[in-house]
């Protein structure tokens, strides 16, 4: 591959982490608009059946935390990373 070709694809990943990065904030202000039960905490430990809304806020705390942060991160790193040169390879 050419420095250029290097170049190119760092932008678009530059890019695509620009993507995530809003669609993550998206996500997380359409789990902050919807309403706490004031049952949660005992639907979370199992003491209570959990209503839509708890579970729907669960799995979107859950992507979050576990699948589009670290992405966020892996791809903001290769970002920020300076493709080695031709003569460092």
């Amino acid at each position: 591959m050419t420095e250029a070709e290097d170049a190119a694809r760092q932008a678009r990943v530059v890019e695509f982490a620009a993507g995530l990065e809003a669609f993550t904030a998206k996500l997380q202000e359409f789990h902050d608009s919807i309403p706490v039960s004031a049952l949660e905490a005992l639907m979370l430990v199992g003491e209570e059946e959990m209503d839509f809304a708890t579970s729907l806020r669960s799995t979107i705390e859950c992507v979050l935390a576990d699948q589009l942060k670290p992405a966020l991160v892996e791809l903001r790193k290769e970002a920020a990373a300076k493709p080695p040169s031709r003569e460092e390879r």
